[in-house]
C-alpha cells in the first residue's frame, strides 16, 4: 500500500491506498478504424491534452484516406503519447474529453473499468507515475520519444484509494483548475485590453494622430514622425550565451524573452533591447534603466535625446516593430534584423509631456498584468505541490 503525505481530515488515520497494475483496472483499446467510418483525427498534446488535429496544427497532418489503421477512441478513453517534451518529460497521458475520433497507432489507448475517472485524469497530470516509465522504457530511435512495450506499460502500478477519497481529491483539484483557468482568462483579458488601448493611443497606419488622447492634448493637432536614428543610438552586444553566469550580478539580455544573469556590464542607463535574429525576432522586447550586458545578436537602443521618452518608445516600438521587419523581409518568416530596419523606422513623437502620460498609463497596466501573471504562476505552483502530496509515488512506500 501507499500512503499519501496529505489526506482529507476524515481519512488521515485510514490505511494507505492499495495499488494494482494498470491492466487490472483498465483494458487496452486496440480496435482499428478498418472500415474508415471515423475520420476525425485526434492528437494528444503535452500542454493541452487531447485535441482535434485541425485545432492543434491548423491543418490536417494525416489525410482521411490514411486513417484505416488508426485506433478508434471514445470519449473518456485515456491516451499515452510517448513523445517527450518540457511539459511532459516522459510523454503525456490525457483523457479524451472531446468525443469520438481516431488516434495514431504510435499512441497507447486504454479504458478504465470504473465509470468515474476524474481522479485518474488528475493523477496522470502528476509525476507519480513518471519513475516507473523512466525505469522501464528506453529512448527510441528518436531521442524525443520513449520506447516501451504495451505489456510493460499496462503493468504500471496505479494507486487505488477508496472511492470517497478519489472523489474528494478530484473535486479539490477540479475546483483549483477552475480557479487557475479563471485567473488565466483575467490575464489574457488584461493583455487584450492593453493591446486595444495601444492601438488607439498611437496613430494607426496612414494616420497622423491617435484616435484616443488625454483631455489636455485633445486639441493638439501637431504631428511629428522621426526615424529612431534621429533621437537615439543603436548598437549590438559583445557577449555570447555561454557568458551567462547563474546568479550573476547584472541582467544579461539574450535572444529570448528570458533574461539571464552575468557578472559584467557594458551599459549603464536607460535602454530598449530586442532580438536581432532567431525565433525571437519581432517578439522579444525589454526596457531597463541600470547596469546590464547583452548578446552580440541583440540590438540595444539607448542614449535618447530630451525630446524622446525611453518608456514611451518601448511601448510604441514593441507594438509596431514586428510588422515592419515582416514587411521588409523577402521571406514569410523573419529570422534576421538589419541595423537600418531600426535606425530608419519612423516613430510618432508627440510633445514629451504627452509621451510621458501615455508611458505612465501603459506602464501601470504592465505592472497590473505582471502582478496577475504572478498570481497565476503561484496558483500553478500551489497545485503542483498539492498533487505531489495527494498522489503517492512508489518512492513514498
Amino acid at each position: 500500500t501507499l500512503t499519501p503525505r496529505l489526506r482529507c481530515p476524515e481519512l488521515r488515520n485510514a490505511q494507505g491506498c492499495n495499488t494494482a497494475a494498470l491492466e487490472k483496472i483498465a483494458k487496452r483499446v486496440s480496435a482499428k478504424n478498418a472500415d474508415g467510418n471515423v475520420i476525425r483525427v485526434l492528437t494528444n498534446s503535452a500542454e493541452h491534452g487531447v485535441l482535434d488535429q485541425r485545432d492543434f496544427f491548423d491543418r490536417d497532418i494525416v489525410t482521411t484516406g490514411k486513417v484505416n489503421g488508426y485506433y478508434v477512441v471514445d470519449r473518456g478513453d485515456f491516451v499515452y503519447n510517448p513523445r517527450t517534451s518540457t511539459f511532459a518529460p516522459v510523454g503525456p497521458i490525457s483523457r479524451n474529453n472531446i468525443g469520438k475520433g481516431v488516434m495514431s497507432p504510435l499512441y497507447t489507448v486504454f479504458r478504465f473499468s470504473a465509470r468515474h475517472t476524474d481522479f485518474y485524469e488528475h493523477y496522470f497530470r502528476s509525476a507519480g507515475w513518471h519513475s516507473y516509465l523512466r525505469g522501464t522504457a528506453s529512448t527510441g530511435a528518436r531521442h524525443d520519444r520513449l520506447s516501451i512495450t504495451t505489456r510493460a506499460f499496462m503493468q504500471m502500478p496505479i494507486p487505488i484509494p477508496p472511492a470517497a477519497e478519489q472523489q474528494k481529491i478530484a473535486e479539490c483539484l477540479t475546483s483549483l483548475d477552475e480557479l487557475i483557468a479563471g485567473q488565466g482568462r483575467k490575464v489574457e483579458a488584461l493583455k487584450a485590453h492593453k493591446k486595444g488601448l495601444m492601438q488607439q493611443l498611437f496613430p494607426r497606419e496612414g494616420e497622423t494622430l491617435p484616435r484616443l488622447r488625454f483631455p489636455e492634448y485633445a486639441d493638439d493637432d501637431r504631428s511629428s514622425f522621426k526615424p529612431i536614428g534621429d533621437f537615439a543610438k543603436v548598437t549590438t552586444g559583445g557577449k555570447d550565451t555561454q557568458n551567462k553566469v547563474d546568479d550573476g550580478k547584472y541582467p544579461f539580455f539574450v535572444r529570448s524573452q528570458n533574461v539571464e544573469r552575468i557578472d559584467s556590464f557594458s551599459h549603464d542607463g536607460e535602454a530598449v533591447l530586442t532580438s536581432g535574429d532567431g525565433v525571437g525576432v519581432g517578439k522579444n522586447y525589454h526596457y531597463i534603466d541600470g547596469k546590464f550586458d547583452f548578446h552580440q545578436r541583440v540590438y540595444c537602443i539607448y542614449d535618447f535625446t530630451d525630446h524622446a521618452s525611453g518608456q514611451f518608445f518601448f511601448q510604441y516600438f514593441s507594438l509596431h516593430f514586428k510588422k515592419r521587419v515582416k514587411q521588409m523581409s523577402a521571406k514569410n518568416s523573419v529570422d534576421s534584423v538589419r541595423m537600418s530596419m531600426i535606425t530608419d523606422m519612423p516613430i510618432w513623437l508627440p510633445e514629451i509631456a504627452e509621451q510621458q502620460r501615455i508611458a505612465d498609463c501603459l506602464s501601470a497596466l504592465d505592472a497590473l498584468i505582471s502582478a496577475e501573471t504572478d498570481k497565476l504562476a503561484a496558483l500553478k505552483t500551489h497545485k503542483r505541490g498539492l498533487m505531489q502530496q495527494l498522489f503517492p509515488s512508489p518512492e513514498a512506500v
